[in-house]
């Protein structure tokens, strides 16, 4: 085959989060299994790929030696990369529906790709809590693909989701993080259990609590953060007398000596502790802090953050788990309470 043919076979696409070197070689990796691609055909130049797609000599160069890693491709000095193995097949094609990109997700993202292996293809994408976007997304991925790894966060229009992901193949669904109400049949689930986490969390954490009199959960109205979160937390205050409040904004909301803040978002924990230390408490003693989702920088911030939450390096483990043993199980991740000095 002409190098220049080449070119129809490969795609890369400006929306997916996949590496665009991943884009280039799962390309010709599809294009081979499909047969559309045959022992010693040539490809395109280094110099050609970078012109034709836009994307630089380093990337262009990067996936070829990635499938010159693999035994896929050959090279010959002054002439240029071509096809060795075409037995190379590749049984698992997988796509990742992830809601947005953090700290968090990408261990989760990490997690999952060390655990599914080299044998496999996977495209990834991101949709930023946009409901329209997920769906544009997943209609456009059609049915190339063996497995549909799905995180199902929205801020707005997820009531509408389950109707979409029923359309996927139930042999081929695996939900991440959370399941969603409507959806049928037998899939494959990686979920947290919301309500009954932070309940237990708090549980745990109750003799910490006891210097405080009013606990305080942050949970803005535009948030993809279930509800249940809420149940749970309101659950935990009844249960143990705490005085509870549940507010949208931490700008204005008062602090007082007493308050002990539960937060979700990142950007309102930044918020909560500028007001904190700009009022003189005394982080830990006067006044608590738990953040959701373990971090990083969560260790070392005011000599450590107090968190609660979920495994997600064995989140993305199990998730993929589950695609290699065909599994269509249902698994609760792992939800831990970690004390720190801000409590």
């Amino acid at each position: 085959m002409k190098p220049s043919k080449i070119f129809d076979l490969i795609q890369i696409d400006e929306f997916s989060a996949t590496p665009k070197y991943l884009q280039l070689t799962n390309s010709i990796l599809n294009a081979i299994n499909a047969g559309q691609m045959k022992k010693d055909d040539m490809l395109p130049s280094i110099n050609e790929l970078s012109f034709e797609f836009e994307i630089s000599r380093d990337t262009a160069e990067k996936g070829y030696k990635h499938l010159k890693s693999l035994g896929v491709l050959g090279s010959v000095p002054g002439k240029g990369y071509y096809v060795v193995k075409t037995d190379f097949h590749q049984k698992l094609r997988i796509v990742l529906f992830f809601n947005k990109l953090s700290a968090h997700k990408k261990i989760i993202y990490d997690s999952f790709v060390e655990t599914i292996g080299d044998d496999a293809v996977i495209d990834f994408y991101i949709y930023n809590n946009d409901f329209g976007l997920f769906k544009k997304l997943l209609l456009n991925a059609g049915d190339r693909y063996t497995h549909y790894v799905i995180i199902p966060h929205f801020i707005e229009g997820g009531e509408n989701a389950s109707e979409i992901i029923n359309t996927i193949p139930k042999e081929k669904l695996i939900l991440l993080d959370k399941k969603i109400p409507g959806v049928n049949g037998e899939y494959g689930a990686v979920y947290e259990n919301f309500e009954n986490d932070i309940y237990h969390a708090l549980e745990e954490a109750k003799d910490l609590l006891s210097k405080y009199h009013t606990l305080k959960l942050v949970f803005p109205q535009k948030s993809y953060y279930p509800v249940e979160i809420v149940e749970g937390f309101k659950k935990f205050c009844l249960e143990y007398a705490f005085t509870c409040k549940v507010l949208d904004n931490i700008e204005t909301e008062e602090i007082e000596e007493g308050n002990a803040f539960i937060n979700l978002m990142e950007s309102d924990l930044v918020t909560l502790i500028e007001r904190i230390v700009s009022l003189s408490f005394d982080v830990g003693k006067q006044v608590g802090v738990i953040s959701y989702n373990e971090t990083p920088l969560k260790k070392i911030i005011l000599n450590g953050i107090t968190t609660v939450s979920t495994d997600f390096q064995q989140m993305g483990k199990m998730a993929a788990q589950l695609i290699l043993n065909n599994s269509k199980e249902h698994l609760e991740v792992p939800f831990y309470f970690t004390s720190r000095s801000s409590l």
